[in-house]
């Protein structure tokens, strides 16, 4: 299978389980309008793809991931709800359409976003395809990914950082944390419900965590060269909003070198873990060049 029909069926099996979800464990009504909205607002579904892209190098049964692959997108949405918020980003545009704050209102908005991050970890604690092991060590790992460790320390790291100068170590903290621990969970995810040994795991943690910084340098990198039209938002919003990039602190050229040097590591981190030559392969080189 071509990685572009690989990419659609896994997206398309994600927004199913998505609505399904949401659907079952809400009640209809404003707040699950608003749950839908920015669940139906598009996006690479990149998260849960790349966790069940790992699973199924490590032979697990897709049924088995699809629960936490969903969960860990609701956490993802979660976060780009609140991001756009006035008190934060104060993006009235996300993918072309209005945030949640401007098609409902802040308070609407926050408590989506709050109802999506709950609800991920209910859905892993009733997921009956996996067994109690299973279920702590996911619940643990997101929420530690996504709280004050991770994702959440990376957004408040990126805001105190914005309009000030800051060192290639200090934006690679930052995209660790804000960006990279997401992907990290769902690199592991996969690798752990496939029984990887410790060894195993912490190549797939290199992995994980080079893939991040690939992810955000092509992201730093489309801003400055990308269209507007394609990459979904005003090519040079970075600059504009004052944040430190890795073109604005390597030079374009500089960036595009050290984003092909964590390709390679994330590649051999594949290699050392026994699982090249799959489709975790096919989607570093897809997120290294991809142009939105």
């Amino acid at each position: 299978m071509h990685l572009a029909d690989y990419l659609k069926e896994k997206r398309q099996r994600i927004n199913q389980q998505l609505e399904m979800l949401v659907r079952d464990y809400t009640v209809s009504g404003r707040l699950q309008d608003s749950m839908l909205y920015s669940i139906h607002a598009g996006g690479k579904r990149l998260r849960p793809i790349l966790l069940m892209a790992t699973a199924q190098a490590f032979r697990v049964p897709e049924e088995r991931v699809t629960g936490v692959a969903s969960a860990l997108e609701m956490v993802h949405t979660y976060s780009l709800i609140h991001d756009d918020l006035p008190a934060m980003d104060d993006d009235d545009l996300r993918r072309g359409k209005p945030t949640n704050h401007k098609r409902f209102d802040e308070a609407t908005a926050i408590l989506a976003g709050d109802a999506l991050l709950t609800l991920s970890s209910q859905v892993i604690t009733e997921d009956a395809g996996l067994n109690d092991a299973e279920r702590v060590y996911l619940v643990r790992e997101l929420t530690k990914a996504s709280g004050a460790r991770g994702m959440v320390e990376g957004q408040m790291q990126d805001m105190l950082s914005e309009g000030t100068k800051i060192s290639l170590e200090a934006l690679e903290n930052i995209h660790r944390n804000k960006t990279g621990q997401l992907l990290r969970f769902s690199i592991l995810a996969g690798a752990y419900l496939g029984g990887a040994s410790e060894k195993v795991l912490g190549e797939m943690t290199e992995m994980a965590e080079a893939l991040g910084l690939v992810f955000q340098i092509q992201d730093d990198i489309l801003d400055v060269t990308g269209d507007s039209e394609v990459i979904g938002k005003p090519a040079g919003s970075d600059e504009g909003n004052h944040k430190s990039t890795y073109p604005q602190l390597l030079g374009l050229d500089g960036a595009i070198a050290q984003k092909d040097k964590y390709v390679q590591k994330a590649q051999q981190a594949l290699v050392n873990a026994g699982v090249e030559g799959t489709t975790l392969s096919e989607l570093i080189h897809y997120l290294s060049t991809r142009d939105h």
